[in-house]
C-alpha cells in the first residue's frame, strides 16, 4: 500500500535537472520513436497494431517516469 509520501513522490513533476537526465529522456525517446514507426511499416493496420504502438508509448512513458523518478 502506498505511503502519502509516495503517492506525493509519484505525482510531483520531476524536472531533468541534468544534461545526463535530459539526453537519457531524449534517447528513451527517440528509441521508442523508432520502434513505432517500425510496427506501423511492418505490421497490418488494424487493432493489433495500434496496441502495440500503445504498448510502446507506455513503455516510454514508464522508462521516462524511472528516469524522472530517481533520486
Amino acid at each position: 500500500m502506498p505511503t502519502p509520501a509516495d503517492i506525493e513522490h509519484r505525482f510531483a513533476f520531476h524536472a531533468a535537472t541534468t544534461d545526463e537526465k535530459r539526453n537519457a529522456h531524449a534517447t528513451v525517446r527517440a528509441a521508442c520513436h523508432g520502434l513505432a514507426e517500425l510496427v506501423d511499416q511492418l505490421c497490418p493496420a488494424g487493432r493489433e497494431q495500434a496496441l502495440a504502438v500503445t504498448k510502446v508509448e507506455e513503455a516510454m512513458f514508464w522508462a521516462n517516469a524511472a528516469l524522472s523518478r530517481a533520486t
